[in-house]
């Protein structure tokens, strides 16, 4: 069973997930509507996706994949966090920045290109540029 910190680990994600998707899901009744919509089983009620909201409970590994693929993020991220790989590359990565001088003007004006993006496109460059890393 998940603890108080997990689930509100999970619950901070989700919502991260959520302002990041193209479709735009204001509270536990619109994420109940949209996440019933894609989901295979029996569909959720406005409590169940309040519970998830509010860091009261996970959801099930069936209705994770089904968050997952609709959010389009990982499926071990959502639930439990990046991974361990993941936080080796980005402590090294983040250990490589402070040898490095400061940014190009290049650099800077690809990162103010990217920050004008909508948070969903941002969140698809961050992705890329992490399997580059890999």
């Amino acid at each position: 069973m998940p603890t108080i910190e997990e689930k509100s680990a999970f619950t901070k994600r989700l919502r991260l997930a959520l302002r990041r998707s193209q479709e735009a899901v204001e509270g536990a009744t619109e994420l109940a509507i949209q996440f019933s919509l894609r989901y295979e089983g029996t569909a959720i009620s406005p409590q169940t996706a309040h519970k998830w909201l509010s860091g009261r409970s996970v959801p099930t590994e069936d209705k994770l994949v089904t968050l997952a693929n609709w959010l389009n993020v990982d499926k071990h991220w959502l639930h439990y966090g990046p991974s361990p790989e993941k936080s080796e590359l980005s402590s090294k990565a983040a250990g490589k920045k402070s040898s490095v001088n400061a940014p190009s003007k290049e650099a800077v004006t690809l990162a103010q290109k990217i920050q004008a993006l909508p948070p969903h496109q941002r969140y698809l460059i961050e992705e890329l540029v992490t399997q580059f890393q890999e």
